[in-house]
């Protein structure tokens, strides 16, 4: 299962640390922070992310799940429901 996280740290971040922060998605917003958004494997995953933001020296703001994935077994029962009715 991959959940959506959302991640705000202090200063403004280029872009090219997407690819270093596993793909995040870089949004610098006007009052001088960052928004990393996107999926995150699992929880080795997460500490991941958060070991390289502290790595880079920035203050974590916020830190939200944004969205729970469903297992594909659940997506299954899901889109069964969705066929019958």
């Amino acid at each position: 299962m991959t959940d959506t996280y959302r991640f705000q740290v202090s200063g403004h971040l280029d872009d090219r640390w997407s690819e270093w922060l596993e793909g995040l998605a870089v949004k610098r917003q006007e009052d001088g922070t960052t928004v990393l958004v996107g999926p995150v494997v699992d929880q080795a995953a997460l500490h991941g992310i958060l070991t390289r933001i502290r790595d880079l020296g920035l203050s974590l703001l916020s830190l939200n799940l944004v969205g729970e994935s469903r297992s594909s077994t659940e997506q299954e029962d899901v889109d069964k429901k969705r066929t019958t009715q």
